[in-house]
Protein backbone atom coordinates (compact mmCIF):
# COMPACT_ATOMS: atom_id res chain seq x y z
CA UNK A 1 0.00 0.00 0.00
CA UNK A 2 0.69 3.61 -0.95
CA UNK A 3 0.38 6.33 1.57
CA UNK A 4 0.51 10.29 1.05
CA UNK A 5 -0.06 11.97 4.49
CA UNK A 6 1.09 15.31 3.24
CA UNK A 7 -2.46 17.30 4.03
CA UNK A 8 -2.32 18.28 7.57
CA UNK A 9 -4.35 20.52 10.01
CA UNK A 10 -1.96 21.98 12.86
CA UNK A 11 -2.86 24.18 15.89
CA UNK A 12 -1.05 27.59 15.55
CA UNK A 13 -0.10 27.39 19.12
CA UNK A 14 -0.97 24.49 21.58
CA UNK A 15 1.01 24.33 24.88
CA UNK A 16 3.55 26.89 23.92
CA UNK A 17 4.60 24.76 20.71
CA UNK A 18 4.02 26.24 17.08
CA UNK A 19 2.11 24.31 14.19
CA UNK A 20 0.99 21.26 16.37
CA UNK A 21 -0.53 18.65 13.58
CA UNK A 22 -3.65 17.26 15.19
CA UNK A 23 -5.48 15.73 12.43
CA UNK A 24 -3.88 14.10 9.19
CA UNK A 25 -5.74 14.22 5.60
CA UNK A 26 -4.71 10.43 4.25
CA UNK A 27 -5.04 8.70 0.78
CA UNK A 28 -3.77 5.03 0.49
CA UNK A 29 -3.69 3.62 -3.00
CA UNK A 30 -2.66 -0.26 -4.08
CA UNK A 31 -2.16 -1.37 -7.53
CA UNK A 32 -1.76 -5.32 -8.94
CA UNK A 33 -0.33 -5.14 -12.72
CA UNK A 34 -3.27 -3.21 -14.84
CA UNK A 35 -5.59 -2.97 -11.87
CA UNK A 36 -5.77 -0.09 -9.14
CA UNK A 37 -7.50 0.83 -6.23
CA UNK A 38 -7.64 3.76 -3.68
CA UNK A 39 -9.02 5.23 -0.57
CA UNK A 40 -8.60 8.43 1.36
CA UNK A 41 -10.18 9.73 4.46
CA UNK A 42 -8.99 11.65 7.82
CA UNK A 43 -7.46 10.74 10.93
CA UNK A 44 -7.36 12.46 14.11
CA UNK A 45 -3.94 12.58 15.99
CA UNK A 46 -3.77 12.57 20.36
CA UNK A 47 -1.93 15.68 21.23
CA UNK A 48 -2.83 15.42 24.68
CA UNK A 49 1.19 14.53 25.37
CA UNK A 50 3.36 16.92 23.66
CA UNK A 51 6.57 15.56 25.90
CA UNK A 52 7.92 14.02 22.20
CA UNK A 53 6.87 17.54 20.38
CA UNK A 54 9.01 17.91 17.21
CA UNK A 55 8.94 21.26 15.27
CA UNK A 56 6.71 21.30 12.00
CA UNK A 57 10.10 21.98 9.64
CA UNK A 58 11.34 18.48 11.36
CA UNK A 59 8.53 16.05 10.52
CA UNK A 60 8.35 13.55 7.89
CA UNK A 61 5.74 11.69 5.72
CA UNK A 62 7.12 9.24 7.17
CA UNK A 63 6.71 10.17 10.60
CA UNK A 64 3.07 11.29 9.99
CA UNK A 65 2.07 7.85 7.92
CA UNK A 66 3.29 6.10 11.43
CA UNK A 67 1.17 7.94 13.31
CA UNK A 68 -1.73 7.39 11.26
CA UNK A 69 -1.12 3.89 11.35
CA UNK A 70 -0.85 3.71 15.33
CA UNK A 71 -4.08 5.95 15.77
CA UNK A 72 -6.07 3.72 13.36
CA UNK A 73 -4.84 0.43 14.80
CA UNK A 74 -3.57 -2.66 13.07
CA UNK A 75 -7.22 -3.97 12.80
CA UNK A 76 -8.52 -0.85 10.80
CA UNK A 77 -5.03 -0.93 8.64
CA UNK A 78 -6.00 -4.50 7.47
CA UNK A 79 -9.70 -3.95 6.92
CA UNK A 80 -8.55 -1.22 5.12
CA UNK A 81 -6.00 -3.37 3.03
CA UNK A 82 -8.52 -6.06 2.40
CA UNK A 83 -11.12 -3.03 1.32
CA UNK A 84 -8.43 -2.40 -1.88
CA UNK A 85 -7.69 -5.89 -2.61
CA UNK A 86 -11.26 -6.08 -2.84
CA UNK A 87 -11.37 -2.96 -4.94
CA UNK A 88 -8.60 -4.78 -7.02
CA UNK A 89 -10.45 -8.18 -7.32
CA UNK A 90 -14.05 -6.78 -8.58
CA UNK A 91 -12.49 -5.32 -11.23
CA UNK A 92 -10.37 -8.58 -12.52
CA UNK A 93 -13.95 -10.34 -12.16
CA UNK A 94 -16.86 -8.14 -12.33
CA UNK A 95 -19.67 -9.01 -11.31
CA UNK A 96 -21.40 -7.04 -13.68
CA UNK A 97 -20.82 -5.18 -17.23
CA UNK A 98 -22.56 -1.56 -18.48
CA UNK A 99 -23.48 -2.55 -22.29
CA UNK A 100 -25.14 -0.13 -24.90
CA UNK A 101 -27.55 -1.74 -26.85
CA UNK A 102 -27.35 -0.81 -30.47
CA UNK A 103 -30.62 1.08 -32.17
Amino acid sequence: MEWNVNTVDVKPNEEGHDDVIYNVHWSVSKEDGDYSASSYGTQSIDTSDLSNFKPFDEITSDMVKGWVIDAMGEEEVANLEASLDSQIESQKNPTSITKTLES
